[in-house]
């Protein structure tokens, strides 16, 4: 216990001693080159910067960012957002106009600072809430711009090209191309933390797009994704799935993918009166769906043969969720018993 608390110590010692070895030798080298970009400027008849001067006749060139070009006083360029750029961020979205939005998705591109990118896509989520600019940003190419952020390592960007992405799906032309990141979208629910807002962002971006039933057969093999999600997550995130389902279920030509996707078996625990009100009534939702599909008696067969398939769970005469179902017909809320 003791020997283990004295080698970080020693480490600690030594990196303190670099430290001030590299901080002599980096005065040293001020103290030389100053010497001599003063000695040289004192003969300088014009009226020019010293530093420029010293780097043409003294024969030292500085390159920004060197070791040299910090410790001689002399201007180092840094890399941060112009003041036109952090102007555009301030505004209020619905002021903001086509060149501020192509000076918005040119700086993305080439910032490095993560809260700068996390903001500029905020900023570019928030313009999105208006038709002109959801026009806009297609036409400026932006939309492949901000779902290159999908994949970003830091995850508050990418909750903020989710979000961006979110408002631009309120355009039908839009969705044309957002259609294209599905895939992306749903491998971000998969590996991302439970009841993280990756997933919340993800769930509210397929929510828009599953509205029509036009792009509702990209959804048909999440199924059983959204499904297992449902049993382990809280309650904002059960919501927001079960708008998907909801979605889903509401098209003939998708049901069949849906009541053969495999469901786990502990979804019927929350047919129950403790379950929130806004999670079983969508939940109802869903079901009452399900049970206006009507399978052929061959259909049917062949579904029961498929282990823990939805039909199966849900549907056959053999599921509980029959006896769940005529428990909630004395729950407190009205419209949960109509459901």
């Amino acid at each position: 216990m003791g020997d283990g608390s004295v080698v970080p110590r020693l480490g600690n010692m030594k990196a303190l001693l670099g430290i001030v070895a590299g901080a002599g030798a980096s005065y040293g080298l001020y103290k030389l080159i100053s010497g001599q970009v003063f000695k040289k400027t004192k003969k300088n008849p014009l009226n020019e910067s010293p530093s420029v001067k010293s780097s043409q006749q003294g024969g030292i060139k500085l390159r920004p960012g060197s070791l040299l070009a910090k410790v001689s006083g002399l201007d180092v360029v840094c890399a941060r957002p112009d003041d036109a750029t952090s102007e555009i961020v301030h505004q209020s979205p619905n002021k903001l106009e086509l060149h501020h939005l192509k000076m918005l998705l040119s700086r993305l591109q080439t910032i490095d600072d993560v809260s700068n990118r996390a903001q500029f896509l905020l900023t570019l989520g928030n313009a999105a809430a208006f038709t002109v600019n959801q026009n806009q940003i297609r036409e400026l190419e932006g939309i492949p711009v901000i779902a290159g952020f999908l994949s970003d390592p830091a995850p508050e960007v990418r909750v903020q090209a989710l979000n961006a992405l979110n408002n631009l799906c309120m355009n039908i032309q839009n969705q044309e191309q957002i259609k294209l990141y599905v895939p992306q979208v749903l491998e971000l629910i998969e590996m991302s933390a439970v009841n993280s807002d990756l997933q919340l962002g993800a769930l509210r971006l397929l929510t828009n797009l599953s509205v029509t039933d036009k792009h509702q057969h990209l959804l048909k093999g999440s199924v059983t994704l959204l499904l297992s999600l449902l049993v382990v997550s809280s309650e904002a995130l059960q919501v927001q799935t079960l708008k998907v389902l909801v979605n889903l279920s509401s098209n003939p030509d998708v049901m069949d993918d849906i009541v053969q996707a495999q469901a786990p078996a502990s979804v019927l625990l929350l047919f129950d009166e403790r379950t929130s009100p806004a999670v079983l009534l969508r939940l109802l939702t869903f079901v009452g769906n399900l049970k206006a599909w009507r399978p052929s008696a061959q259909v049917a067969d062949e579904l029961r043969r498929k282990q823990d398939c939805l039909f199966r769970v849900m549907l056959d005469e053999s599921s509980q969720l029959h006896g769940k179902l005529v428990r909630l017909l004395s729950h407190p809320a009205g419209e949960i018993q109509a459901q």
